[in-house]
């Protein structure tokens, strides 16, 4: 479930209902003394991940809500209610959901979801606390994703040395990891270094579909090496593909 952000929103917070971690998070309800309670409630967000993978925000809120009545300490169903709720236009909410989530159940994907709603709401100095609790699970089975977070949020801090650190390391262990690719282009086009950006950002768009900043970035980065014609293919596609996109008319006025 990819949120795309715009311009000056991160567009890496996720959570991980659809990768491995949902499910292995699944057997882990050790919180509740009703285990039919619990039984219901995992199958009551299934059906709520479902419809929040079809779009059907309504569907997959009811379900949330649904389980939470079944077993109020489920972490799946508060995942589930948060990212309702961040789809709705409801951050608030959904970093209550979050949190409680990590609360429950702090291991990687939990630590991660709510380090990556603090970095997307302006805490991102905040953040960088809970994507390092999360690689300290050693259970965790996706800690790329914490890492590259951790990287981009840190390159948001201004935190230099230790963003460079952290997507160095993302890279390393995953040479497609697209948040990293998308970091590391826009610390290499803010230092001026346009043919290097080039390089990470066309690997960016190989690795994973485009999001509206990527798009604008890559436009941007044609400019500043003097091909308007590979720019202006960039900006047809985010007009195209992202037209609510800030700065969409020129490919020029993004930001992070």
């Amino acid at each position: 479930m990819l949120l795309v952000g715009g311009c000056s929103r991160l567009s890496f917070v996720r959570p991980d209902l659809d990768s491995r971690d949902y499910r292995r998070v699944a057997p882990e309800y050790h919180v509740s003394d009703d285990r039919r309670g619990r039984r219901s409630a995992a199958l009551t967000v299934g059906d709520g991940q479902r419809a929040l993978l079809a779009g059907d925000l309504d569907a997959a809120g009811d379900a949330a809500r649904a389980a939470l009545r079944q077993d109020d300490s489920s972490t799946t169903a508060h995942t589930l209610m948060a990212a309702v709720y961040e789809r709705q236009g409801q951050p608030s909410r959904a970093g209550d959901h979050y949190r409680r989530a990590a609360e429950l159940t702090p291991r990687g994907a939990q630590l991660n979801n709510y380090g990556a709603w603090l970095c997307g709401q302006g805490r991102a100095a905040e953040s960088l606390e809970w994507f390092d609790r999360a690689l300290g699970d050693r259970g965790y089975t996706t800690p790329g994703f914490a890492i590259a977070n951790a990287g981009a949020c840190a390159d948001k801090a201004g935190l230099d040395d230790k963003a460079q650190r952290y997507l160095e390391a993302a890279l390393r262990l995953d040479p497609e990891n697209p948040v990293a690719l998308a970091a590391m282009a826009e610390r290499e086009f803010r230092a001026g270094n346009a043919l290097q950006a080039r390089a990470f950002s066309q690997r960016r768009l190989d690795a994973a579909p485009a999001d509206a900043r990527a798009l604008m970035l890559a436009s941007q980065i044609e400019r500043q090496l003097g091909d308007k014609e590979a720019a202006d293919r960039y900006v047809q596609r985010l007009r195209a593909e992202f037209p609510d996109a800030t700065g969409s008319d020129t490919g020029e006025s993004g930001r992070r």
